[in-house]
């Protein structure tokens, strides 16, 4: 994948005319940990269940020893309880890993490509995760709703500068 020639509010300045265009490639994706949790089964709830599904997701990066390739880990922590007693009903958690080759990428690009572009190309195979293990936990499949990347990633640079912490973080 490519970046075109054209400005891109998420990633800078329009590039130079003589610069190359942003390669990211995916190397790899993987199942880092999994956890379902069926506390319905275990406990046994009574009367007809209406579901309250919550959503946690948290996002990491990290520079790889080879050259130009990174690891992106998103994390899922997703609880399902009933909305009238708030009992738990299911409990998944899932780490989900990807390799990525980012190559011309700037310092000021990358993070965002890391935090933004990596996991939007995941979510899917990790929806699909999700939703088969509900399925298959007896429970209706959850399709997770898309998650908007870009969201998190202005949210959580607002926490790091009321924080007083600098805005784009380094990649470790």
């Amino acid at each position: 994948m490519t970046e075109p020639n054209g400005p891109n509010p998420l990633l800078g300045q329009p590039p130079a005319p003589d610069a190359k265009p942003i390669r990211l490639q995916i190397l790899a994706q993987y199942v880092r940990d999994l956890s379902f949790e069926n506390v319905l089964a275990q406990k046994g709830v009574q009367g007809e269940v209406q579901p309250d599904v919550q959503v946690q997701v948290n996002l990491d990066a990290k520079k790889r020893p080879a050259e130009n390739q990174y690891e992106v880990v998103m994390k899922f922590r997703i609880t399902s309880k009933t909305k009238t007693s708030g009992e738990t009903l299911f409990l998944i958690e899932v780490d989900y890993a990807g390799v990525f080759l980012i190559e011309n990428a700037t310092d000021a690009q990358l993070h965002p490509l890391l935090l933004i572009e990596c996991p939007r190309l995941m979510f899917p195979f990790v929806r699909r995760i999700v939703s088969d293990l509900s399925r298959d936990g007896g429970f209706p499949p959850l399709n997770m709703e898309v998650i908007d990347f870009v969201s998190i990633y202005r949210q959580e640079l607002q926490r790091r500068a009321a924080q007083g912490q600098p805005g784009s973080p380094q990649v470790s």
